[in-house]
């Protein structure tokens, strides 16, 4: 039987808790001017909701609420894909491992995506690590089913390829960023792509998580994201970190943020 990967703090969790439907709560973030700014509703799945109006209806009845929690693992590498996901506000990123140890995240699926998308390329395995980030609400749906349907309509083939081709090039982008830019960079950018998705400044995440997320040392995440936080951009404390200057904050990541935005434009 093929070993388990232990690289990552939340491994040791049953089958049951990390595919199983896990409750979350909203959050709140408190402007400077005092103002409290709630979360907003979760905008729903684009690439579900670009299909035809029949095409998408037909595809509700078999697609199955759930909520993703924190640290969750959908796959593991060489983990058959049982389920496809489609993301609303909850956030998943996409490791790659080294050696069997060490994780870096190569892409982040959100509301504008779906997990499991190698199941459309006749690839019944994960080739990544799908962890999420961010919990929120999604859907998903039977792989059995999924095939079924992809194969009856011409829609979903297109947004399936469309998005297939928007994953590539994020991946792509993202490898050349960890390869050429500073920590502090893509840490802004990192920060900036989760605001995106999530839709709220506040950002649960620890650094231990950060450090997996950017492939660096702890102490690269600490020492960028005090500089982030001595320029008034992000504030960070217990876990939480909220952006406080988007703009400023966009000043200071690298271009692949403007770069990868495009793409999903």
């Amino acid at each position: 039987m093929r070993s388990r990967v232990q690289a990552h703090p939340w491994r040791g969790m049953s089958d049951s808790a990390r595919v199983g439907p896990l409750a979350t709560t909203g959050t709140t973030t408190v402007l400077r001017s005092g103002a409290v700014q709630a979360s907003r509703e979760p905008p729903g799945n684009t690439l579900l909701a670009s299909l035809p109006r029949k095409e998408h209806r037909r595809l509700l009845g078999l697609l199955e609420p759930v909520t993703l929690g924190f640290g969750q693992v959908l796959y593991e590498p060489g983990d058959a894909i049982t389920h496809v996901y489609f993301p609303d506000l909850s956030l998943v990123s996409l490791l790659t491992l080294v050696d069997e140890r060490m994780a870096v995240e190569v892409g982040l699926v959100g509301y504008e995506g779906m997990v499991g998308v190698s199941l459309a390329l006749g690839v019944g395995v994960s080739p990544v690590r799908a962890l999420v980030q961010a919990a929120g609400t999604a859907t998903r749906m039977k792989a059995a089913h999924f095939l079924r349907e992809l194969g009856r309509s011409v829609p979903l083939q297109r947004a399936i390829q469309r998005y297939t081709h928007v994953l590539m090039a994020q991946v792509a982008q993202t490898a050349a960023c960890n390869r050429f830019h500073v920590v502090e960079e893509r840490l802004a950018r990192w920060l900036l792509m989760s605001r995106d998705r999530v839709q709220s400044e506040r950002i649960p995440m620890t650094q231990e998580f950060l450090s997996h997320m950017l492939g660096v040392r702890r102490v690269g995440v600490t020492k960028a994201a005090g500089q982030l936080q001595k320029r008034k951009l992000i504030e960070y404390s217990r876990g939480n970190i909220r952006i406080v200057d988007q703009l400023g904050l966009e000043a200071a990541a690298c271009s692949c943020y403007r770069t990868v935005k495009d793409i999903l434009a």
